[in-house]
């Protein structure tokens, strides 16, 4: 089979080069060796999470008494960086995926290393992941710009970073699937962010929700399959399975636990947010409507008590110039 020549890739040649410039080696010389690469142990990630849950907690305590802070340049900045950011990844992650998927297929794409594990893929899995703790400021907007903190929010937040790291140490080839899914949704839901803050009304932003709950029902798709030919592969090989997906134990079962709780939350998050408002629309709909019709009741029957006065002022005046 013809491998692909780094030539096909331009993309990833000029991230290269510039990477030289700002780091102290280059992309392509990247490895991720636990230990040794800056956040690449679980102890370190563990002190990260708790740090982010004290700050955010603490702070919300700290602000209960005080004035909000408007930071709204600050954060049109950030949610505009990180548009920036999950854009430039993404077609960074499809310049490398695109030939791999067109050349051997989905199925050794997700399942062998030499596909989904090459040297420029861990080094975009290891930048996506960083982003992840840059994603920890979006709550610290929350925060001081006294915004409620909801369970989704938090919870998110922390697992991700920590399903990132998981996979990252476990060397899980599949990891492509859910990371180019959610960039692509970042991509559209920072912009939303950025624009909201800009004072421009957006009408899609129930969308953004559906493509998250969408999102995660293909992540399952993939991740359970996966995980079943893992384990099965390893502890039951007497049941039907492919004859080879690579990945750690560690790998399979936090993919599997941590993306079906994300759907079961923003299923939950869509129909409290968003069928809610409806419902609330509808009975208000009704109240008005209900109040509209007392007043035309009301007012007919002062129509008809008028007319029946005046009918019998009428007949009365008759009655008299007859006598």
């Amino acid at each position: 089979m013809a491998s692909i020549s780094s030539s096909s890739r331009p993309l990833w040649a000029a991230f290269n080069t510039l990477s030289g410039f700002i780091a102290p080696s280059p992309a392509s010389e990247f490895a991720f060796i636990p230990g040794n690469t800056p956040m690449s142990t679980f102890k370190q990630t563990a002190i990260a999470m708790v740090a982010y849950y004290i700050v955010i907690l603490g702070g919300r305590e700290l602000m209960r008494n005080r004035p909000a802070f408007k930071l709204n340049t600050l954060f049109m900045a950030h949610n505009l960086g990180l548009t920036i950011i999950s854009g430039g990844l993404l077609t960074l992650f499809l310049e490398q995926l695109v030939p791999t998927l067109w050349e051997r297929g989905v199925y050794h794409s997700v399942c062998y290393k030499e596909a989904g594990w090459t040297q420029p893929l861990v080094m975009l899995y290891y930048l996506n992941y960083l982003t992840k703790y840059l994603e920890f400021v979006d709550t610290c907007f929350l925060v001081l710009r006294k915004k409620p903190l909801t369970f989704l929010h938090t919870y998110h937040h922390g697992a991700t970073a920590l399903l990132c790291y998981v996979q990252l140490s476990g060397e899980t080839p599949v990891s492509w699937v859910p990371i180019v899914l959610n960039i692509s949704v970042h991509c559209l839901m920072y912009w939303y962010y950025f624009q909201a803050a800009r004072g421009v009304k957006i009408w899609w932003k129930q969308y953004i929700t559906i493509m998250q709950i969408v999102q995660f029902v293909i992540d399952l798709g993939f991740v359970y399959y996966l995980s079943y030919s893992i384990l099965v592969l390893k502890y039951l090989p007497f049941l039907p399975a492919r004859e080879r997906c690579d990945g750690s134990d560690m790998g399979a079962f936090s993919g599997v636990a941590i993306l079906t709780s994300y759907l079961f939350l923003f299923i939950g998050f869509y129909f409290a947010t968003y069928k809610k408002s409806g419902k609330s629309a509808n009975r208000i709909s009704s109240a008005v409507g209900a109040a509209n019709m007392r007043h035309v009741s009301d007012a007919s029957r002062s129509a008809v008590g008028t007319l029946k006065r005046v009918n019998k002022k009428f007949a009365s005046t008759i009655m008299t110039d007859k006598a």
